[in-house]
């Protein structure tokens, strides 16, 4: 029996970029899917956080375009993501806001995934960033091709909005 042979899938070169700035459209590696091929399912959006209560204005902020991080109160640490006390000493903490510059520190490119929606965007990158603030997130560089991306590159954040209560924190070359 002959199976259909699978669905042409654009190069993630040809993919639109995903941001609130217009004009970003066909830029290599972002992480918007590409328009849906006829045939097919259309791509789902990107999955969006629940916020939990501690986690809000962080979410809040990303939503807003803007980075924080966690600081305490009592002895100074930055931390990332929220919780409700400092990791080193339990103490208060506070929002700051973060530059929003980072560093990767490790990253590996993911080039097949058959969960929607990131199905529709490989091939990605996920990396580690290291925050100028000094805490260390996960999260997608973005902007560039896949294969650009290298551990020490400088990197900036960049927003996209997923939901009314959430924006998600992504890093694009500096």
């Amino acid at each position: 029996m002959n199976e259909p042979a699978p669905p042409d899938r654009r190069a993630s070169s040809e993919r639109s970029a995903s941001s609130d700035r217009a004009g970003d459209q066909g830029r290599p590696g972002d992480m918007r899917p590409a328009e849906a091929v006829p045939g097919e399912r259309p791509p789902k959006p990107r999955p969006a956080p629940v916020p939990e209560p501690e986690a809000e204005p962080y979410w809040a902020a990303a939503r807003d375009g803007r980075l924080v991080v966690q600081q305490c109160q009592a002895c100074g640490h930055r931390q990332l993501y929220p919780r409700q006390h400092c990791l080193v000493c339990r103490g208060e903490v506070t929002y700051i806001e973060a530059s929003g510059r980072g560093t990767v520190y490790s990253f590996t490119v993911i080039r097949q995934n058959y969960s929607r929606p990131f199905r529709d965007w490989v091939p990605y990158v996920v990396a580690l960033v290291d925050l100028e603030e000094g805490p260390r997130v996960m999260t997608n560089v973005v902007g560039c091709d896949p294969g650009d991306v290298q551990v020490g590159m400088a990197v900036r954040a960049r927003f996209e909005v997923v939901s009314d209560d959430a924006g998600i924190t992504l890093f694009e070359p500096a």
